[in-house]
Parts: structure tokens; C-alpha cells; sequence
């Protein structure tokens, strides 16, 4: 094998990248290394190996150094450099789910009596875990909104009294469902403005939306990349896992929490991520010309009120600068709101054939939701409201099916509405 990522691009190298074949009897792919422990060849290796791995040095480039797979694991390791590769980053780490990953990192980066600033929307699920879990731990946060300039968001948090311990920045871009965009280069200035030299505001982003394709946080300045990694990097909905990328430093620190915690990705589960991560920038590809072929069709439906798309953001707005500058795409999500209210929106989700009604995005399969009752529900009413997210809302991660066919399904959907 030849990791000379400098030779040949990443989409190529997802084939082999990590992998040796002579350390697995010249296998073409990486077995699942389907074992709990790793044995020593001597007393003083096993002693040697733990001063390694709790020291923070974690595994070497050859996935020597291990010991039990709560630690580490041949396959994470693939995986691992896998998505590094991708993301352009320092060091990566898997999870066994998206909350597990975003969780483990808040809970090293932030500190009692530390303040979190964050977008809003961002996904119900670490909404609620930044409102109403860490401040069990005394931890606030500070939400702003995406149409807020530089200035206001700094001014809100000179306004906080906990203005000098701004642990981190954390934001989600676009946003979980109504596609707005944040300004990740503007985020790093103010986490620069709000740092001293004994904390460094960290700046994370949750890249779920673009996956390690169409975004490179890293790139704009970003400390650490935040996943789902159920959503594009495995892709094909038969599992579940979250990833964080970043500075050595930083994910290394992470990595120790997750040890602790005992959250990181299984075998089977980083198997299958290595697995899918060989046909990423083919499936998003496909999804994202199938995106926008659903987008303009709705645009032109009478049935539609509203299109959330990046594609459709009017040149000229603000938002549309970002876009070109920030990202490759404009995705595979979308979503509409449905003239007329919950009523109308269910008769259009309990009406799709080919599309399945299921939450979870970036499958293979294209799928439809009602954020409003289903995966924004643990936002409060009031938030949902501030933000757009209503009962009329209808969210579309786009698949890889015939574009004609999802149209198809689409209209005739429409019709019993």
C-alpha cells in the first residue's frame, strides 16, 4: 500500500488509504478485527503500550500499540486516517453515534462556569443537550441568528457576564432543516477577539449537512469538524456513528474523554465506514444533481409556499456570497413548506411511494420528514417559531434513485393534498 496522499486525490485513495495488506495475509480489504483484546508479546511491551496510549500519544501510524478495543482497533484506525484525508485534517475520531461525538467534545472543551455561544436552528438533538444538560455542569449558552452581523454577535456577548470564559463557538452550517448559512471565517475572528492566552474559544462546526466533500471547516479556520457520520460517510442507513477532525492536539484530547467514556466506534461500525467512504463522492454527487432537479420542481409547484435551498438563494444576497465562497455544493437537502399547514404536510409525507417517511438524511434512499413534530420536537414551540421551523414544513434529504421517478412520486404525492 501507498499512503502518498500527495500522488493521487482523495476520491481515489478511499479505495486503500490506511489499509496494508501484508499485516492481513495480503487481503485486498481490511478485515473486521472482531476481538476485545490484543495480546503482548512481552510484559514490557503491554507496560510500554499504556504509558503510550493514556500518555495521549495514542495508536502509531501502523496500529501498533494496541491493547483492548474500548482504546483503539486496526479498524478505527482506517477509518480515522480515511476521513482525515478527506477533511484535511490533523487527526479524526469515530463514535458510536453523532450526540456521542458532539457530547465527548463539549464536555472536554467546555469547563463549570464556562459560556457556549451557538447558531440557531441547529438539530434538536444538541439544542436541547447544550440547553438543558450542560448547565447541570454550569455551563451556559448564548444562541444568535444567522441575519446578526459581527458586530451585534460580538456586542451580545460583551452583554453576558460570562463574556471572559467563551469556551467555544459552536455552529451548525447550513442549518438543520432550513439550510441557513453561517459565516465560519467570521466565527474564528470573534473567537479570536473573546481568547486569551490562558483558553482558546474553539470554534465547532457540525459539518453533517456538507460532509467531508462540499465543506472544509478546517480550511475557513474552523478548530474542530463535528459529524454524524450515519448521515453521508456511511450513507446507506444501516448504521449509526458520529466522527470529530482536527488539530492533533485537540482531537487527541477528545480521544482520552471518549476512552473514558467508552463511546468510540466498534469494529463492525468503522468497518462499514471505511466500507462507505469508497463510494462518497460518488453517491453525494448523485444526490446533490437529484437535489436540485427536486428543488426546482417544487419552486414551480402551486401547492408550495416556500423552497429552503441553497441552490435558490437570489445572487446578490448575502447569503449567496457565503455560499460560493464557503462551500462546493449547494447539498442534498432541502426542504418546503406546503401551502396550508400540518394537515396538508401529512397528506403529502403519508403519500410518497418510492420517497420513505423516516428521519436521518444522507442515504441512499430519499426520505421525508416533519421537522416541526419529529426531529426539532424537543425545541421549545417559541424556538421553532423564531426560526421558521412550522407546521407546513416538509424536510427532503435527496437520494440516488432516477431523478424522473422521484418527480414522479413528488406529483402525485401533491395531488392527494
Amino acid at each position: 500500500m501507498s499512503d502518498n496522499h500527495a500522488e493521487f486525490s482523495p476520491e481515489s485513495l478511499m479505495m486503500s488509504f490506511g489499509h496494508e495488506p501484508s499485516l492481513v495475509r495480503n487481503s485486498i480489504k481490511n478485515p473486521i478485527f472482531q476481538t476485545s483484546t490484543f495480546e503482548f508479546a512481552t510484559a514490557e511491551e503491554g507496560k510500554a503500550y499504556f504509558e503510550k496510549v493514556y500518555g495521549g500519544a495514542g495508536a502509531d501510524e501502523s496500529s501498533k500499540s494496541l491493547i483492548y478495543t474500548r482504546l483503539n482497533h486496526p479498524n478505527l484506525v482506517t477509518a480515522e486516517k480515511r476521513l482525515s484525508l478527506l477533511d484535511e485534517a490533523e487527526e479524526s475520531a469515530f463514535f458510536e453515534s453523532g450526540m456521542a461525538a458532539i457530547t465527548t467534545s463539549l464536555l472536554e472543551i467546555c469547563k463549570a462556569g464556562d459560556l457556549v455561544l451557538m447558531s440557531f436552528p441547529i438539530y434538536g438533538g444538541t439544542d436541547a443537550f447544550i440547553k438543558n444538560f450542560l448547565p447541570k455542569f454550569d455551563i451556559q449558552s448564548l444562541a444568535f441568528s444567522p441575519d446578526m452581523t459581527e458586530e451585534e454577535i460580538v456586542s451580545l456577548i460583551e452583554a453576558h457576564p460570562r463574556k471572559n470564559r467563551l469556551a467555544c463557538i459552536y455552529v451548525e452550517t447550513p442549518a438543520n432543516p432550513t439550510n441557513t448559512l453561517i459565516d465560519i471565517e467570521m466565527t474564528v475572528r470573534i473567537a479570536a477577539r473573546f481568547s486569551n492566552q490562558d483558553k482558546k474559544t474553539i470554534v465547532a462546526v457540525d459539518n453533517t449537512y456538507m460532509g467531508p466533500l462540499w465543506q472544509k471547516p478546517i480550511n475557513h479556520g474552523a478548530d474542530l469538524i463535528m459529524y454524524s457520520a450515519t448521515k453521508y460517510i456511511g450513507g446507506h442507513s444501516d448504521l449509526i456513528a458520529g466522527a470529530i477532525s482536527g488539530s492533533s492536539a485537540l482531537v487527541s484530547r477528545i480521544k482520552k474523554v471518549r476512552s473514558g467514556l467508552g463511546c468510540m466506534a466498534s469494529p463492525w461500525t468503522s468497518w462499514l465506514i471505511s466500507r462507505s467512504l469508497e463510494t462518497i463522492s460518488l453517491r453525494m454527487e448523485k444526490q446533490a444533481s437529484n437535489a436540485a432537479k427536486l428543488a426546482d420542481f417544487l419552486h414551480d409547484h402551486p401547492k408550495v409556499a416556500k423552497v429552503y435551498y441553497v441552490g435558490h438563494i437570489a445572487e446578490g444576497h448575502k447569503q449567496y456570497e457565503l455560499a460560493k465562497r464557503q462551500m462546493t455544493s449547494d447539498g442534498a437537502m432541502l426542504a418546503f413548506d406546503v401551502v396550508g399547514g400540518e394537515a396538508e404536510a401529512f397528506r403529502f409525507l403519508n403519500a410518497v411511494k418510492l420517497a420513505k417517511l423516516a428521519v436521518s438524511l444522507g442515504s441512499t434512499e430519499t426520505l421525508t420528514s416533519h421537522p416541526f413534530t419529529m426531529s426539532s420536537s424537543n425545541m421549545s414551540l417559541a424556538d421553532r417559531e423564531a426560526v421558521g421551523i412550522t407546521p407546513s414544513m416538509v424536510r427532503i434529504s435527496t437520494g440516488i434513485e432516477n431523478p424522473d421517478d422521484l418527480l414522479k412520486d413528488f406529483a402525485q404525492a401533491f395531488e392527494k393534498v
